[in-house]
């Protein structure tokens, strides 16, 4: 079991504005912050997804968060685009994973592909 996961950014501040953002729709928030270097995000009072400055950034990271529904994950979709993400794949039904995986992927600022997934049929 993974208790956190740490991916390097260019950017502390560019990448807490589309985090803070982007997370919001899943109930994720930025709880600590380690002056211009880290940041973590979780839920209260645990945070499990830290971006902290990289001096050669690693890009290729996948990291998909959980989505209660499909409405959230759309909704992750709509705030990341409007962070300054970029769309890696629209929210929609991927059936070469399974019949019910509904996710949507965006890019962050250092292109790491980030996603929202319900593994729940709608409805």
């Amino acid at each position: 079991m993974l208790d956190h996961v740490t991916i390097g950014v260019r950017d502390v501040e560019q990448s807490t504005k589309f985090y803070d953002r982007a997370l919001a729709p899943l109930g994720i928030a930025r709880l600590y912050a380690e002056g211009q270097r880290y940041a973590g995000y979780g839920v209260a009072p645990k945070a499990f997804f830290w971006i902290g400055v990289r001096e050669t950034p690693q890009t290729g990271a996948h990291i998909a968060f959980a989505a209660p529904d499909w409405a959230t994950v759309e909704r992750f979709h709509e705030a990341a685009i409007a962070a300054g993400g970029k769309d890696n794949g629209k929210p929609g039904i991927r059936p070469n994973y399974h019949p019910n995986y509904y996710g949507a992927f965006v890019l962050d600022p250092d292109d790491h592909n980030i996603e929202a997934v319900c593994h729940t049929p709608q409805g």
